[in-house]
């Protein structure tokens, strides 16, 4: 094992799993993966950026027979430029392909097909039109997303949709650029943001927006405010005080806690030889002395004991 793997903790829930997932996020995907299986929805998964398998693995759930998964991350590969070198450098050092299959397996029979290299490979590797859920979480640099986006406009299918990470976020301004000027000029229509992900599909959405309303409108576990900019009704979502869905525990037993070990009896104090010598003598005194004289002195020591 390298030694970026032996940093990561066995997984035994899929919270063991290191990246960031919240609930809400973890909430929409099942939703909206779940409504295009109940309307008949069917094509493949894609992941661009898998970090070490968090969201991966939730995708993973749910595959349906005939459907392919991809997924596609440089790992420890060469990045294509200086720009991206230096922020996977920064930020994903740690990251290797055998820590995200480690932890993929620890939950699925089988791996994804894994793309190992940079986005720009996936149009020539994943068919047009073919799938019904992309999730964009890969370079945070404009150029990248710019590409990532166009890529999954190329590869979804009718009712598909796409999840932008990192939409907002004050570290990661070229993805806002690229998300918002896809939705103003590349006709990406929003359908629902949550405080880290802009989900979104190249269809009319507003079927898709009355559905997602009337779940939400049902939970008191999130807030909903609607808006209208620039034409598009967006929908903004947040989770207050969420709990994720449930998701089957990983292959691993976590270990219980061990026994206490039943403590040792406490010794008793030692009482220094010439104290017991000493004692000893005092009592012998007092019994030769006289009846009287001593129930006086015990009758003394008695007081002296209670005072």
């Amino acid at each position: 094992m390298t030694a970026a793997h032996d940093t990561v903790r066995t997984p035994y829930e899929l919270a063991d799993v290191p990246g960031w997932f919240p609930h809400l996020d973890q909430v929409l995907f099942d939703w909206f993966l779940t409504h295009q299986e109940t309307h008949a929805v069917r094509g493949d998964l894609l992941e661009v950026g898998v970090y070490m398998g968090k969201s991966a693995i939730f995708l993973g759930r749910h595959l349906q027979e005939g459907e392919a998964y991809t997924v596609c991350d440089l790992f420890e590969g060469e990045a294509p430029d200086g720009a991206n070198r230096a922020e996977t450098t920064k930020s994903y050092a740690e990251l290797t392909r055998e820590a995200f299959e480690s932890n993929y397996l620890s939950f699925h029979d089988e791996l994804p097909r894994v793309l190992q290299g940079p986005s720009s490979i996936v149009p020539a590797e994943v068919a047009p039109r073919s799938c019904r859920f992309v999730h964009v979480d890969g370079s945070h640099l404009y150029q990248h997303v710019r590409d990532d986006i166009g890529a999954a406009r190329e590869v979804l299918r009718p009712g598909g949709i796409v999840a932008l990470d990192d939409f907002r976020s004050e570290h990661t301004p070229g993805v806002s650029i690229a998300a918002w000027e896809a939705v103003l000029n590349r006709g990406l229509n929003p359908v629902c943001l949550s405080g880290q992900k802009l989900y979104g599909t190249w269809d009319d959405p507003k079927d898709l927006q009355e559905d997602l309303l009337e779940m939400v409108r049902g939970r008191e576990d999130c807030s909903l405010s609607v808006q209208d900019a620039a034409g598009h009704r967006i929908i903004r979502l947040k989770g207050r005080g969420m709990a994720a869905p449930a998701f089957p525990p990983s292959r691993h037993v976590r270990p219980s806690a061990p026994e206490p070990r039943p403590q040792a009896p406490k010794a008793r104090p030692q009482v220094p030889a010439a104290a017991r010598r000493g004692g000893r003598a005092r009592r012998i005194a007092v019994d030769l002395l006289p009846p009287v004289v001593t129930r006086t002195l015990r009758r003394a020591r008695s007081r002296r004991r209670t005072s």
